[in-house]
């Protein structure tokens, strides 16, 4: 029997000695007065007034022997020093404490605050329940859970053993809150739209493939936070919408990349990619402020100043900078032999996906804030060509430590430009690219019925992550993991 078997067999036996006493280890109702936050708040006035206070925690330490024990119990609001003194409580009660009590329990004390000789604000307790009995031991409480697969396979106890990870967390929520807010503030309509999909449109990835059996179809899982769909919206008379939702990639992990994620969309009709820059670079600026009170941030070798003037990079003469290869003239043969003299693996040998690569050696150089404009039509299938350079796109891609943080384009509208892309898209396809562009001709029919002009825009955890200076794997709750094998 292993060790973790013997503290799990013992612990039984105490759950064992409360069910002889007719004592339900389990209760579904406490009768808490107080948070512990709430406690220490109030303190003073509290211990002034010797009122009788009920606190519910987690058991995270008990230590002491004889007349008096100590435990640290710990909820969401903080942690508090409950003191069991065999004077102060009845007898029966103190010594069923001693035999049953382990750390990870849930227990429910009654008593008086008061402040102990060494000057801790602490509660003595007169009365207890067991609220709920665990089996297992928490982890040691100075070395936690270190194995990086273990943490995120007991989240639940990385987050219980890590204050400033649940911090985090709480960032993470207001990051979406200042978001939502920001756009609603600005007149935007929150919407939702399908993930299960027939054609995955919005952007280019290996999407996730299930099959709806009452329809007996095969559907994707979205790719985007339902691009074609709020145009659509901009179709019908929406002028403004967004969208906070899961999208899903069925690609590599890597610390910039997840399976699953949640991302931003909105579209703004009667608006360009111009009008786009300006307010994507003024809710950055926002959600920096209000969630991390700075707008300046380092991540890896990077440090980036958000209230900083935004640049401007041309994508083909950043790469022409950066290499020497001019993409408007450069054969397939000849962007494979500069990635091979750089270093860098590539996938695939059409153009489109060997200038995505190109860029992408060139873009981790960029500390930011900037812009990346004019990108290449092959690499844009959804945004207007800019005029008087119709080879380059009315798209925008914000650029941070090296990473891009977002894309945005002035959306096409041209049904027949867009049918004709789609049709390259195609192509695409049947040489095997898995990541290129599914087409949606219900789509190009929308469009012959016409949409408005528009921007449209999008973000997700990445950009947080950036701002953590974390791997984005470590700002999820609950990444996806691989099953355990025993």
């Amino acid at each position: 029997m292993s060790g973790l078997d013997e503290v799990r067999a013992e612990r039984i036996k105490k759950l064992q000695i409360l069910k002889d006493k007719g004592i339900n280890p389990y209760l579904a109702t406490v009768n808490r007065t107080h948070e512990i936050g709430t406690a220490l708040s109030s303190f003073a006035e509290l211990e002034a007034t010797a009122t009788l206070v009920t606190i519910v925690g987690r058991v995270m330490v008990v230590r002491g022997q004889g007349a008096i024990m100590f435990v640290v119990l710990k909820d969401a609001s903080g942690t508090l020093q409950a003191v069991f003194k065999e004077d102060a409580i009845d007898a029966e009660a103190f010594t069923l404490f001693k035999d049953v009590v382990d750390g990870g329990d849930f227990i429910e004390v009654t008593g008086k605050l008061f402040v102990t000789q060494r000057g801790e604000n602490s509660l003595l307790v007169e009365a207890w329940k067991m609220v709920a009995k665990s089996l297992l031991p928490l982890p040691d409480k100075y070395h936690g859970l270190k194995d990086e697969e273990e943490r995120f396979r007991k989240r639940y106890l990385d987050l219980l053993g890590h204050d400033e990870l649940r911090e985090m967390f709480k960032r993470k929520e207001k990051f979406w809150d200042v978001t939502r807010n920001y756009l609603k503030a600005q007149g935007f309509t929150e919407v939702e739209t399908p993930t299960l999909e027939l054609t995955t449109g919005g952007a280019e990835a290996r999407p996730f493939s299930t099959h709806h059996n009452d329809f007996d179809i095969d559907v994707y899982l979205r790719i985007s936070i339902g691009e074609l769909w709020q145009k659509r919206l901009l179709a019908a008379g929406f002028e403004k919408i967004f969208e906070i939702g899961r999208a899903y990639r069925n690609e590599g992990t890597s610390p910039n990349h997840l399976q699953e994620f949640t991302n931003l969309e909105f579209y703004q009709a009667f608006a360009n990619y111009e009008d786009g820059m300006r307010l994507v670079e003024s809710l950055y600026r926002m959600i920096a402020q209000d969630v991390y009170g700075t707008t300046t941030f380092t991540r890896g070798e990077h440090t980036f100043n958000l209230a900083d003037e935004w640049k401007r990079i041309d994508y083909a003469g950043e790469i022409l900078a950066q290499t020497g290869i001019a993409l408007a003239t450069a054969s397939e043969d000849e962007i494979k032999a500069k990635l091979t003299e750089l270093g860098v693996k590539y996938e695939g040998d059409n153009k489109e996906r060997l200038t995505d690569t190109l860029w992408k050696y060139c873009r981790k150089n960029i500390a930011g804030p900037a812009f990346l404009i004019n990108h290449p039509k092959l690499v844009s299938p959804l945004a207007k060509e800019v005029e008087g350079y119709p080879e380059a796109t009315q798209r925008f891609q914000p650029i941070i430590a090296g990473t891009e943080v977002g894309n945005g384009y002035s959306e096409l509208n041209d049904p027949l430009e867009q049918q004709a892309r789609f049709d390259l898209q195609q192509v695409l396809i049947e040489r095997g690219d898995a990541e290129a562009m599914m087409p949606d001709f219900e789509f190009v029919e929308m469009l012959e019925h016409g949409m408005p002009p528009a921007c449209g825009f999008g973000f997700g955890e990445r950009l947080f992550a950036i701002l953590e200076d974390k791997p984005i794997r470590e700002t999820q709750l609950f990444p996806l993991m691989r099953p355990k094998v025993e």
